[in-house]
C-alpha cells in the first residue's frame, strides 16, 4: 500500500501530515510528489521519512498523481491512497477507505455522506450538486462528493491510471471518474470528516470559485465527449 501526497508549497504542513500518517498507519509507504514547489516542501518531506518525487514544473494535482500511479505500478503496489499535504485529510479515516476496497476498485472519502459538518457554499455548492446528480446516474450508485481528493484505489484502478491519468483542471476528479465508470470499475463512497488546512494557501481563490460552476460543467462535458486510448484495466493477478 502506498500513500501518494501531491504537494505544492506545503512546507508549513507536509512534515506534520507525514508524521500523522506514519502514526496512524505504521508501515505504510509514503510518496510525496513535489509539484514544482518553490519552498522547502521536498526537503521537509524527506526529513519526515517520505520518499519524494520532484517535478521540475507545476503540473497540477492530476500531473502529480499520474507520477504517483506510475511509481506505484512500477513497484508493484496493490493500493494507492491519495492524501492531501495540507492536513485536510485525516489519516485515521484511511482504514475505512481501505476496508471499502474489499468490494470496490475506488473508494471516495465523502464530506457530504453524513459524517461531519462540512458545507460548501456559492458556485462550488451548485457545481457539487450538479456533478453529484450526473455521476450518480452515470455510475448507478449514489455519489455525493465527486470532487473529493481523498481516495483509495485498488489494482485495476492503478493499472488504468498509470497508463493515463488526466492532468487538466478538475481532470483528477471529474474526468478520472468518467474514465473509471466507462471502464466498469466499481466505485464506492465512504463518509469522512475533512479538517481545516494546517497551513499553506488554498488552491481555489475567491475569483476561481466564482467561475467554478462553469469550469466544472465544461470539464464534465469534455470528459464525456473525449475519446481516450483503450486501456485494459483488468486485474491480471
Amino acid at each position: 500500500m502506498l500513500i501518494v501526497m501531491p504537494a505544492l508549497n506545503e512546507q508549513a504542513s507536509v512534515g506534520t501530515v507525514i508524521s500523522q500518517v506514519k502514526q496512524s498507519l505504521p508501515g505504510m509507504d509514503v510518496l510525496v510528489v513535489d509539484d514544482g514547489s518553490s519552498d522547502d516542501t521536498a526537503k521537509l518531506a524527506r526529513a519526515a521519512g517520505a520518499e519524494v518525487a520532484r517535478l521540475s514544473v507545476n503540473l497540477g494535482v492530476g500531473g502529480a498523481m499520474r507520477t504517483g500511479f506510475r511509481y506505484a505500478a512500477a513497484r508493484g503496489y496493490d493500493v494507492v491512497v491519495q492524501v492531501d499535504a495540507d492536513g485536510q485529510h485525516d489519516p485515521d479515516e484511511v482504514a475505512a477507505l481501505l476496508d471499502a476496497l474489499d468490494d470496490a476498485d475506488i473508494a471516495i472519502g465523502s464530506r457530504f455522506a453524513g459524517k461531519g459538518a462540512y458545507k460548501a457554499s456559492g458556485p462550488r455548492k451548485y457545481a457539487m450538486v450538479v456533478l453529484s446528480f450526473v455521476f450518480s446516474r452515470l455510475g448507478k450508485t449514489k455519489l455525493t462528493d465527486v470532487t473529493s481528493g481523498f481516495k483509495a484505489m485498488g489494482p485495476r484502478a492503478i493499472k488504468m491510471f498509470a497508463a493515463y491519468y488526466p492532468a487538466e483542471y478538475l481532470g483528477d476528479t471529474v474526468e478520472s471518474l468518467v474514465m473509471a465508470i466507462r471502464a466498469e470499475l466499481k466505485i464506492k463512497e465512504i463518509p469522512v470528516i475533512m479538517r481545516e488546512r494546517a497551513g499553506g494557501t488554498p488552491s481555489h481563490s475567491p475569483v476561481k470559485s466564482a467561475v467554478y460552476l462553469g469550469r466544472a460543467g465544461l470539464a464534465l462535458l469534455l470528459a464525456l465527449v473525449r475519446r481516450r486510448p483503450a486501456v485494459d484495466s483488468s486485474d491480471s493477478a
